[in-house]
């Protein structure tokens, strides 16, 4: 289905108020285009009933889920609620999508893979969760793709978005109280920035070629080269030190290189995607005006 006048279209976005459902709402604000969101104060997407109740007597065109467990290390302790939320919600709004012949759409996570690659993995590359966040993702992914064909997954890596905290507001936090800080080295992938995510998504959704794809901004950074280089941005005048992921004491095992090939989005989507120092940028920019 490819819906000719999207400003007429019934658009529902679950997790609404976290980095990337604010930026649908935003880009749709934008495009004029009518939507519905909802975050958990209106819908639990893990109630079944709950969802019976709320999508009784409504038809939508497009269901955007951005509801997500992503709290990596907790997940290890807590993995009944994240697997409700990464595993068994999608598969819940998958089922009800189909009902009303809906396009489908939700989100994964660089974190599916080992990271034992040296190059970035495409969408034909062998996932092996090494968490239970990660494995939670991974088995939300599967039910959908054998469930419904008119969908699709993103997977994503280290996004930030000006609403809410992710590893960005976290090096801005500690710059303002310390004076030296310790960052790892070991993990590569790329930063995303939200306000992409959500643009490419869309233009992506535009189209009728539904499946599994991957999507970060250009370039691959590790943890280290995403805080020197958006201290330098600001002028912070601290020490910057490499750490390695060992030093620290996180629960759950992480990718050593999780930098995801977004070719195959680019190609359908026929845009180029912007630089993950660009996306910093740029945040950057929001942030001061927020």
């Amino acid at each position: 289905m490819m819906l000719k006048n999207y400003k007429t279209a019934n658009i529902l976005i679950t997790g609404a108020n976290g980095q990337l459902g604010y930026e649908f709402q935003r880009l749709f604000s934008q495009l004029d285009i009518s939507f519905i969101a909802t975050d958990y104060a209106e819908l639990d997407v893990t109630n079944q009933d709950a969802l019976n109740n709320f999508f009784k007597g409504k038809k939508f065109d497009y269901i955007i889920n951005c509801a997500a467990y992503n709290d990596v290390d907790k997940a290890e302790e807590d993995a009944e609620a994240c697997y409700a939320l990464n595993a068994k919600a999608p598969q819940y709004l998958a089922h009800i999508a189909k009902s009303m012949d809906a396009i489908f759409v939700t989100y994964s996570t660089d974190f599916v893979f080992a990271g034992d690659k040296k190059t970035p993995y495409n969408e034909e590359d062998v996932p092996n969760p090494l968490s239970v966040y990660a494995k939670s993702k991974l088995e939300g992914e599967k039910c959908v793709l054998e469930w419904y064909d008119k969908l699709f997954v993103i997977r994503t890596s280290w996004v930030f978005g000006i609403a809410g905290k992710n590893f960005n507001t976290q090096v801005l936090g500690w710059a303002k109280n310390k004076s030296e800080l310790l960052i790892v080295d070991d993990q590569i992938s790329a930063p995303t920035y939200a306000k992409d995510l959500a643009y490419f998504s869309w233009k992506l959704m535009q189209t009728n070629n539904f499946g599994l794809y991957h999507f970060s901004n250009d370039g691959q950074a590790s943890k280290y080269d995403q805080a020197e280089y958006l201290l330098k941005k600001i002028g912070w005048v601290g020490t910057l030190k490499r750490a390695k992921t060992s030093d620290f004491n996180v629960k759950a095992n992480r990718p050593a290189y999780s930098k995801l090939d977004s070719s195959k989005i680019k190609k359908v989507v026929g845009e180029n995607i912007p630089s993950w120092q660009s996306g910093i940028d740029r945040w950057l920019e929001e942030l001061e005006g927020v």
